[in-house]
């Protein structure tokens, strides 16, 4: 058996290419858009693990414009990546307007949200000192 990807339905397909490529530095692998399905995949991977993607699955909207509701998305659990530098990685998606929900207070986790609700956590290659000002930053939200 080998593992192949993690599916996750997307609400806007340029917001999450933004938070997953910009953001966390995923590329995009490969691309398909159905039109008689009325869907597009986008396949993601890290660059040090090519082999395990992330499938963004975007429905289109339907005739009268209205994109399909996926609630909150808390059922999924989460998708976690390993970062060289926790701190760089946080300030970077703070200065893209992510909402940093559990701050890497101790230098080795933090968890933030996808645009569609999806929790990413972020867990750093071995462990940092802990740095202001995410030592004493609380948490925010869920995730």
């Amino acid at each position: 058996m080998r593992y192949l990807h993690t599916m996750i339905r997307v609400r806007d397909l340029d917001a999450s290419m933004k938070f997953f490529c910009e953001g966390l530095g995923l590329v995009e692998t490969r691309r398909m858009e159905n039109e008689k399905g009325r869907y597009t995949l986008v396949y993601l991977a890290a660059k040090a693990t090519p082999d395990a993607e992330v499938e963004l699955t975007y429905n289109w909207p339907g005739a009268d414009g209205v994109s399909e509701d996926y609630g909150s998305a808390r059922n999924f659990g989460h998708l976690a990546f390993r970062v060289e530098d926790i701190y760089a990685t946080c300030a970077h998606l703070q200065a893209m307007g992510v909402t940093i929900n559990r701050p890497p207070r101790d230098g080795h986790m933090a968890f933030v949200r996808s645009p569609d609700l999806i929790s990413i956590e972020l867990l750093q290659n071995g462990h940092l000192p802990p740095q202001e000002p995410w030592a004493s930053m609380p948490n925010v939200g869920t995730w």
